[in-house]
């Protein structure tokens, strides 16, 4: 009888209890997860591109969203735009990636919206420079997945001034000098 008015004594408290936020990884070894860029190409075409290499964890709460984080590294020399000459001059001239070979991104802060969308803030370094990001970002869903495992996955736009990281881009003209960003984070819960 004490074992059992115990055992609903710890139920009854854990049912007060907030619920924990769960932990992921961002699933880039089976390529569910996205880092994409475009910039103006000296005004006459978009140029798209990805990076292909990075690594990532979240936390995520449905009932608390404003308690949740992300944190990734990007391997910037993995930079991808579909022409490896490019990707070289990019590489060589612009991110000056064997002084700078990572980019990171750690959120400081989650603000949900009326509409159930999250505006997402933090650190993005780049360049060897760190400035505040802000990324309005949608949950596109979560649930158990075909493997037994449990996923959720996310999608955010945004973009930045890359003067605002050091980087030179004067030669390619005015329209480009602001880099759009989206990235589709699926994460695995861990």
């Amino acid at each position: 009888m004490k074992k059992t008015l115990f055992a609903m004594s710890l139920l009854g408290l854990s049912a007060m209890m907030p619920a924990q936020a769960a932990d992921y990884v961002i699933d880039t070894e089976k390529a569910h997860a996205f880092i994409d860029f475009r910039i103006q190409h000296i005004g006459f075409s978009w140029m798209s591109g990805r990076f292909n290499d990075f690594t990532g964890t979240f936390s995520y709460d449905a009932e608390q969203p404003e308690a949740s984080s992300v944190d990734v590294k990007i391997d910037v020399a993995s930079v991808d735009t579909n022409f490896a000459e490019r990707d070289k001059h990019l590489r060589e001239k612009f991110l000056h990636t064997k002084d700078y070979p990572q980019a990171t991104f750690k959120s400081t802060s989650f603000e949900q919206q009326d509409d159930g969308s999250l505006i997402m803030t933090g650190d993005f370094t780049l360049h060897g420079v760190t400035n505040q990001l802000v990324i309005p970002v949608e949950k596109v869903g979560e649930g158990e997945d075909p493997w037994g495992g449990y996923r959720a996955g996310f999608v955010g736009e945004t973009k930045f001034t890359i003067a605002d990281y050091g980087i030179d881009v004067t030669k390619l003209g005015p329209s480009a000098q602001e880099v759009h960003l989206t990235l589709s984070i699926e994460g695995i819960r861990q």
